[in-house]
């Protein structure tokens, strides 16, 4: 019995420590160069396409050498610069921006309020995706002579298309958001216990965030085409016209570099926003919550 016991016993083995030489592996981690760095920065970028396109725009202009037509990149900020020390470009541009963030923020809020309804019943989500089917294919613009005889000659028709021009598009994305949030966070927003207002704010706003952001671009941009083609067939209001009201007086006039500057205003103005407004936005909430990379 001993003998088998002294036999069952794990005999320990010597500890072997051996080093390995990592030699002849390379670098773990490239340096990059200078210009991967370069390429790694977006403004970079951005700012390298718009300088290809201005490009583009000199060499076609000068090749077709018809400033009635198409004038120089050149001339166009020429004129631009000339437009603003004249302070021309400036009060049609506030003339402008003034009608428009009235219409952009009345549409925002009846957009609100149509997509709680919806949310809320279901009845509501039945007739915001009817009135949606129905008006959002509808062109703004084509509503302004109705628009002219309900509310007059004044900044009160520009407003209601605009209004119509922002409603649809950022309702239908808002609740398309709303739906598409998580039934698991659902869940959790219940479970706690939340109101029906930190229900909203808390889990459905967030969740739905991407979507009703992308709305409110969309809605952006549909309010200023709008608001552009209501000026210059509406023309000035009150003495005073917009962006819209310079080009076609220009248009008339037949100074071209001018029209082009009025255009490159609202260029500019769409540049600024995106980058400035909806871009820093979305860097505050939508990737710093880790839904968008």
């Amino acid at each position: 019995m001993r003998e088998q016991i002294i036999q069952d016993t794990p005999v320990a083995r010597p500890e072997r420590i051996s080093e390995i030489e990592l030699t002849g592996f390379g670098v773990i981690e490239k340096p990059l160069s200078t210009f991967e760095r370069l390429m790694g920065n977006g403004l970079l970028r951005k700012t390298l396409v718009l300088l290809f396109l201005a490009g583009v725009w000199e060499i076609y202009a000068l090749w077709l050498n018809n400033p009635l037509l198409f004038p120089t990149f050149s001339a166009t900020v020429q004129a631009f610069f000339a437009g603003l020390i004249t302070g021309k470009i400036i009060m049609a541009t506030w003339s402008s921006l003034t009608v428009l963030l009235q219409g952009y923020a009345v549409g925002l809020a009846i957009a609100a309020l149509f997509t709680a309804f919806a949310s809320a019943t279901r009845i509501g989500s039945d007739i915001l995706e009817t009135l949606t089917s129905m008006f959002n294919p509808l062109p703004s613009i084509a509503l302004l002579p109705l628009a002219m005889i309900w509310f007059g000659l004044g900044e009160g028709s520009i407003i209601f298309v605009l209004i119509h021009a922002v409603l649809w598009a950022v309702a239908l994305n808002t609740h398309a958001g709303f739906k598409a949030v998580s039934p698991t966070w659902r869940m959790v927003g219940k479970n706690y216990g939340l109101s029906n207002v930190a229900y909203v704010t808390k889990i459905l706003i967030p969740g739905a965030f991407p979507s009703i952001l992308t709305g409110m671009k969309i809605g952006w941009a549909f309010a200023w085409r709008t608001l552009i083609a209501a000026e210059l067939v509406f023309g000035a209001s009150s003495g005073s016209g917009g962006l819209g009201w310079y080009i076609f007086q220009n248009k008339n006039m037949l100074d071209i570099p001018n029209v082009f500057a009025g255009l490159l205003t609202v260029i500019i103005f769409g540049l600024l926003v995106e980058n400035l407004i909806f871009k820093t936005v979305e860097k505050k909430t939508i990737s710093r919550w880790g839904m968008q990379s």
